[in-house]
């Protein structure tokens, strides 16, 4: 049975730091590209991040370029979101699926809330 498992959100000020994980079970891991995605109150979702199977090729939506890090652990089958000078514009729910950038996203968390707020 194929599981993501996100964690690592919460409540933060602006201009706060936070670590996202994706704990992936269920298929092969390694052998898959991954990426992260989000959805902020009323607006669609949207992808952030993409990284390749071997995490040596990353990409970045230009909202987050220079802010965010995308990186994964093959060993141990979890992918990662660093996020760093945080804005109210980053809250949403994150979520993590299988996939690059232009999809198929065939495999799908259930997410995880981030909120920046003063």
């Amino acid at each position: 049975q194929v599981q993501l498992v996100e964690s690592g959100g919460g409540l933060v000020q602006p201009g706060a730091s936070l670590k996202l994980s994706c704990a992936a079970s269920g298929f092969g891991f390694a052998s898959k590209a991954m990426a992260w995605h989000r959805q902020a109150p009323g607006k669609e979702r949207e992808w952030v991040a993409g990284i390749n199977n071997g995490g040596s090729i990353t990409t970045y939506a230009d909202s987050v370029k220079g802010r965010f890090t995308i990186s994964r652990d093959n060993a141990k089958n979890t992918l990662y979101l660093d996020m760093n000078n945080l804005d109210p514009n980053d809250t949403a729910v994150y979520f993590c699926s299988t996939g690059y950038y232009t999809g198929p996203f065939e495999y799908w968390g259930q997410g995880t809330q981030v909120t920046v707020s003063s």
